[in-house]
């Protein structure tokens, strides 16, 4: 008892009403007195009942049963097998026990009774035993119980149950044996399983050796494979604990079963796809197993890159994650190169196939994963980029100009180049950038394609100037255009535009990177460093299209070996110096760097796994619209974010030290080196005196010029150099309040979203618990129906016996007292029928009250959402004809 009036101290501190815990702690205490010492059965049932449904609603009973009750429960579990109703209670109340009640609100450093209870009972010597035990019994309910009972220790102590389960022989093989029972305590099981396995790698090889593989796919099967429900989910889930970071068990799978099973999932059928959010969190389930696959074993592990290759090979029948499954695997780059999809006559290779996707889909994620593959096969793969690059052939001007459908007839290049140059007539500048983006992979780090592209010449815009057009002022035409296409409030007048720059400003940074012959190409028109100057000075312009054209600029002076006048790395530095300033152009590479575009790029951080809780916090997948653009943020644009890799990044990274250096090395010094050859300065023969005083003139005029110049520069460098020095002391303090300020933005974005996944979720409960609240609205007018039911033939009894007590008066009226008793007769049968309908009436209230219990819960729970439960409970009980009493409790 020093234990028990210890904890009643307890709850009176943390619930703040000692008199109140002290009545609890005696209520409790007194029960499960008459649970251990109770004589008659039925006493101690009653018991029972009342200690569930007191813990399971009071916080301070929770913990006073927590104090004292583990002993009483586990003695019942223990002793009194035969007793289902006594187990059964016994398993809610712990259950009860260790469930938190969400409407007790209290402080973060309050004492929390279930996690109390939770570390309370698996301390208990057997406990864990004793409930893996309890899994073998026949009775629906105990195993039910017992799941739900195991789910929550292992939500709150999972270390010690794992190492529990772990020293009890076939304590797994239970567990596993669950996930061939009923519905429902095989989806407990599967959960309690997903939960185990997540990083202890002894359960994962024991449940491997059960058939947890063949058991996983059959019930994905039997739940509809793609088109299943969360228990699809949770069956991939598990799947993926059991593969990821374990080769093993990886090669134990494609040994056994294969990968056709896990193919099957992907397997869509038909010519349009619903995707449902459930369905698309299975299918991104099934391909990340596909991804686990493809990773093998741990970093130590010989074998691992013998392992992935062997899936990958495997997987590639497939064309599922084809990005990922090419990456670095020049076996299947091949076979992806010849893959020919479709039956003769009407087939087509499967690049050609990808390349429509991307240019002719209406999803923003179909085209970033069709772009996936094209980068993917490009990267590191010189003849591969060589041979798609020698299929772009400008096309007759009959082809130019067909329908999009005739485009199957179609080589890859002319369909690519199509969609380069299509945008000219429909505007449809969202087509171009994503051609712009699939050029940018042939071209990346190849010499020999960057050359050949340039060599393309398009018809000109107007027959007649009769000057072909390359292509690549084609691009910078788009450019332009997708520029001038806005509004008067800035705002893009079409979904693409927003990204069409920063793509094809991508294209132009690769197309330019050690190529000296591009350069001069896009210098060979004069507007286009102008505007390219005007771009990077523009203050509405994104962070990023700023960055990237002043990184394009920077291309022009390292890589520009031309010699004419106006077209030299001199003429594109003295540019810049003039109309922006070395400060300035400087400053918008570091605000590209800073900016989150970039940086996310460079951090490349791994996914986090796939599981119900990130499934259920992850936004349905849904294309951007048009309204949503006009709202975006730079940096943030999805398209932006998949585009512009970490590859690009380093790119632009190497790109700006080098820029950086050229342009102090061009600043330094003059246009020409002036010979001063003292030759010059002496009177030629048969020079007048005049002709000579002439040529000395210009000669000093000349040199004059020139010091000229060099003094210019200094004076934009000292004027660079004056902002720069002047701001001194505020500047650091003015970036450390820019870098807060960024810090805030996006920790309120955060926040945003967050909120927002906690409303649609929040969503999701209150339809789950509608439907809970109507399901247990229909039982409670099924048990009325049965009470009714059970009432009328209660009344037939009656009638029955006062017929044959009128039929035994007139016999006895009639005949002597020789015939037997027949008043103790009847008055047997009916005490018998009457005990009967007792128990039954019994066993319905009972059932009854359990679930009006739940129904308060559900009500109270619906409160909180802010439903009107008196609207939701209206008319029910109306035609049944309940008792007033029981109306009464439901109030």
């Amino acid at each position: 008892m020093d234990l028990v009036s210890g904890y009643k101290g307890v709850v009176g501190l943390v619930f703040g009403n000692e008199n109140s815990a002290s009545n609890e702690d005696s209520y409790v205490e007194r029960l499960l007195n008459r649970i251990s010492n109770g004589k008659l059965a039925e006493d101690r049932r009653s018991a029972m009942t009342e200690l569930q449904s007191v813990v399971a609603e009071s916080p301070a009973a929770q913990l006073a049963f927590g104090a004292m009750g583990f002993p009483v429960i586990l003695a019942v579990l223990k002793e009194e097998r035969d007793d289902v109703e006594m187990v059964r209670g016994a398993l809610e109340t712990l259950v009860g026990a260790l469930t938190p009640i969400e409407h007790a609100k209290g402080s973060k450093n309050e004492v929390q009774p279930a996690l109390m209870n939770t570390d309370l009972l698996s301390r208990e010597v057997d406990s864990i035993s004793l409930l893996l035990s309890l899994l073998s019994e026949e009775d629906f309910y105990v195993r039910y119980y017992t799941l739900q009972l195991l789910t929550a220790l292992l939500t709150n102590s999972p270390n010690r149950l794992q190492e529990a389960i772990l020293t009890i022989p076939r304590g797994i093989t239970r567990l596993m044996d669950m996930l061939m029972d009923r519905e429902v305590i095989r989806n407990e099981a599967l959960l309690l399983l997903t939960y185990l396995t997540r990083e202890a790698e002894e359960i994962q090889k024991i449940v491997v050796f059960e058939g947890a593989f063949e058991k996983i796919f059959s019930i994905i099967k039997e739940e509809g494979g793609s088109e299943g429900g969360v228990v699809v989910q949770d069956s991939l889930e598990l799947l993926n604990n059991l593969l990821r970071n374990n080769a093993s068990n990886q090669i134990l799978l494609r040994e056994t079963m294969g990968f056709d099973p896990l193919l099957s999932i992907l397997k869509l059928r038909g010519s349009t796809y619903s995707f449902t959010q459930q369905k698309t969190i299975i299918l991104l389930s099934a391909l990340e197993t596909i991804n686990l696959l493809m990773v093998g074993g741990p970093e130590a592990d010989p074998g691992k890159d013998a392992n992935m290759l062997t899936n990958k090979t495997a997987l590639v029948q497939a064309l599922r994650c084809i990005g990922d499954l090419i990456a670095g695997h020049p076996k299947n780059i091949d076979i992806l190169a010849s893959k020919v999809l479709g039956e003769e006559p009407q087939v087509e290779p499967a690049m050609n196939s990808i390349l429509r996707i991307l240019l002719r889909t209406s999803s923003m994620q179909e085209f970033v994963a069709a772009d996936y593959v094209f980068k993917n096969f490009c990267e590191k793969n010189a003849d591969g980029q060589t041979m798609l690059a020698s299929t772009l052939i400008p096309q007759p001007h009959s082809m130019t100009h067909a329908s999009l459908e005739e485009d199957v007839n179609m080589s890859f290049g002319s369909m690519l180049l199509r969609g380069l140059t299509v945008s000219e007539k429909d505007g449809d500048l969202e087509t171009c950038c994503r051609a712009a983006s699939v050029l940018s992979h042939i071209l990346k780090d190849n010499i020999q394609c960057k050359e050949r592209v340039l060599r393309i010449e398009l018809e000109a815009p107007m027959l007649s100037i009769g000057a072909s057009e390359p292509l690549m002022h084609r691009m910078v035409k788009y450019m332009v255009l997708a520029s001038s296409m806005k509004s008067k409030d800035g705002i893009s007048s079409t979904s693409g535009n927003l990204y069409v720059q920063p793509i094809i400003l991508k294209l132009l940074v690769t197309w330019l990177a050690e190529c000296p012959s591009a350069v001069h190409c896009l210098l060979d028109s004069r507007p286009h460093l102008t505007y390219l100057l005007e771009l990077v000075s523009n203050s509405s312009a994104m962070v990023c299209i700023r960055g990237l054209a002043a990184c394009l600029l920077g291309e022009c002076v390292i890589y520009n070996k031309s010699i004419d006048k106006g077209k030299d790395a001199f003429t594109v530095v003295d540019a810049i110096g003039q109309k922006l300033g070395l400060t300035s152009y400087f400053m918008k590479f570091d605000e590209m760097q800073k900016s989150f575009l970039f940086t996310s790029a460079k951090s490349a951080q791994p996914r986090k796994p796939l599981t119900r809780s990130t499934a259920a916090s992850m936004a349905e997948i849904e294309d951007v619209d048009e309204r949503d653009l006009s709202d975006q943020k730079d940096e943030d644009h999805p398209i932006l974010s998949a585009i512009f890799d970490a590859q690009f990044a380093n790119l632009v990274k190497s790109l700006e030290a080098d820029i950086r250096e050229s342009v102090v090395e061009v600043y330094s010094h003059p246009k020409s080196k002036v010979a001063v050859v003292p030759a010059e300065l002496e009177q030629r023969s048969g020079e007048s005196d005049g002709e000579y005083i002439k040529r000395l003139k210009a000669f000093v005029e000349k040199q004059c010029s020139e010091i000229q110049d060099l003094l210019s520069r200094n004076a934009l460098l000292a004027e660079d150099l004056a902002k720069t020095g002047g701001g001194g002391y505020s500047q650091p303090e003015q970036r450390a309040s820019g870098a807060w300020d960024r810090v805030q933005v996006e920790t309120l974005r955060r926040d945003l979203q967050e909120a927002s996944q906690r409303l649609e979720m929040l969503k999701a409960e209150k339809a789950n618990i509608e439907s809970e609240a109507s399901m247990y609205q229909n039982l409670a007018g099924k048990m009325e129906s049965d009470l009714k039911s059970l009432s009328d033939a209660y009344n037939s009894l009656e009638q029955a016996n006062l017929h044959l007590e009128k039929e035994l008066r007139t016999m006895k009226s009639g005949q002597p007292s020789t015939f037997p008793d027949f008043e103790a007769i009847r008055a047997g049968a009916r005490e018998e029928a009457q005990k009967e309908s007792e128990a039954e009436l019994n066993d319905l209230l009972v059932c009854l009250g359990q679930e009006q219990s739940k129904v308060d819960k559900l009500s109270a729970r619906l409160l909180e959402l802010g439903e009107d439960v008196d609207k939701l409970l209206e008319g029910i009980g109306d035609e049944s004809g309940l008792p007033e009493d029981v109306e009464e409790e439901e109030d």
